[in-house]
C-alpha cells in the first residue's frame, strides 16, 4: 500500500509522529505504544532502530517507501550531509510548505488542497502534493471562494510560519524564501539512522 490510511493516533504513539494527525496533540494522549503489550519495553535491535527512524520521518511527511527511496538517493547524489539534504527536499515538498504556512491544520488537509487544484506555483496550477518548490518561488490559493477552503484559511496561524516562509494571509500568498538549515528543522529527527539504515 502507498499510503496509509490507519489510525494516525496509534502512529503518534508508536512512532512520535506528532503532527500527522494534529499540530495539537498534547502529553494528556498515553506515550506507551499502542496494543495490549504496549507499555512493556522491549530493547530493539541496531536494525530495528533505524527501520523505526525511517518510518517516522516517513509518516511525518506522508512519503510512501518508494518515494522516500527515491529522495534518499537524490540526497546522496548531491553534495553535502546526505542527512540535512533528506530533511530539506522533504521540507521543500509543496504539501509540506502549505502546512509549514498554516494553511492546513495538518498534512493531509494540506495535500488536499493541492490535490483539488487550489495551489498555484509561479502563477501556474499545480495539483501535485510531492512538487518540489525552489528558493524564491511563489505559491498562492486560487478558489478563494471555496467554502471549504474559507474554514481552512479562517484558522491560519501565522505564528506556526517558520523563518524561511513569509506569508500574506490576506493574499492567501506564500514565498518560499530559502532552503531551511539543519538547526531550524525538527531536532528529534535522527536522520544518521536513516543513513545507516540505506548504507547496509
Amino acid at each position: 500500500m502507498a499510503r496509509y490510511t490507519g489510525p494516525t493516533n496509534k502512529l503518534f504513539r508508536n512512532k512520535r509522529v506528532k503532527d500527522l494527525s494534529n499540530r495539537t496533540l498534547t502529553s494528556s494522549m498515553r506515550q506507551t505504544a499502542s496494543g495490549q503489550h504496549g507499555a512493556v519495553r522491549k530493547k530493539q535491535s541496531e536494525y530495528a532502530l533505524h527501520l523505526a527512524e525511517k518510518q517516522k520521518i516517513r509518516f511525518t511527511y506522508l512519503v510512501s517507501e518508494k518515494q522516500f527511496a527515491k529522495y534518499y538517493k537524490e540526497a546522496a547524489r548531491r553534495k553535502g550531509v546526505t542527512g540535512t539534504i533528506l530533511l530539506q527536499i522533504l521540507e521543500s515538498r509543496l504539501d509540506n510548505i502549505l502546512f509549514r504556512a498554516g494553511f492546513g491544520v495538518t498534512r493531509r488537509q494540506s495535500r488536499q488542497i493541492v490535490n483539488h487544484g487550489h495551489v498555484l506555483v509561479n502563477g501556474k496550477k499545480v495539483d501535485i502534493p510531492s512538487y518540489l518548490v525552489k528558493a524564491g518561488d511563489v505559491i498562492t490559493i486560487k478558489s478563494r471562494s471555496n467554502e471549504y477552503l474559507k474554514v481552512v484559511m479562517s484558522a491560519i496561524d501565522l505564528s506556526m510560519a517558520p523563518s524561511w516562509i513569509t506569508v500574506d494571509k490576506d493574499a492567501l500568498k506564500i514565498t518560499f524564501e530559502r532552503i531551511p538549515q539543519r538547526e531550524e528543522l525538527d531536532p528529534e529527527f535522527k536522520e544518521q539512522l536513516v543513513i545507516e539504515y540505506y548504507s547496509k
